[in-house]
């Protein structure tokens, strides 16, 4: 459930958390935790045509319209993905798609996201911010 009144407060809020850590190792460890704290994804959702491609392991996003709001759930079969899922969700999450479009993704540079991650979890996280950009494009329309 989203807690913070925006986004970019999301973000924010986001940044502060992972301040308490002083090394990497305690970071992931946080993301996986977050990852593990992701509601339940039905089998009956992990269809092809909910599958992220560009993710080196599984991951799966469904998605639907709440009032003016966009609602995703997803899952992945990775811990850390799952974890970067959580982070992705903290922040677009229960918001209208034209905030999600305006809401730049700038924790993925202020966390260091962008030298700790491998290149492929990297670009796993990308394609799944992808999704999630072209969802709320589309329900804009």
């Amino acid at each position: 459930m989203t807690t913070e009144a925006t986004a970019e407060q999301a973000q924010q809020a986001l940044l502060e958390e992972f301040e308490m850590f002083d090394n990497w190792m305690d970071r992931y460890q946080y993301i996986i935790d977050m990852g593990k704290q992701l509601p339940p994804f039905p089998e009956e959702w992990k269809t092809p045509e909910r599958k992220i491609q560009g993710c080196q392991s599984n991951v799966w996003i469904h998605h639907r319209r709440e009032g003016d709001a966009l609602h995703f759930d997803a899952v992945s079969d990775a811990a850390i993905v799952s974890g970067l899922i959580a982070v992705l969700m903290r922040i677009y999450n229960d918001r209208p798609p034209a905030e999600i479009r305006s809401t730049s993704p700038h924790f993925m540079q202020d966390l260091g996201l962008d030298k700790h991650l491998s290149p492929t979890r990297s670009n796993g996280l990308h394609a799944m911010l992808a999704k999630i950009y072209e969802v709320a494009e589309s329900e804009a329309a």
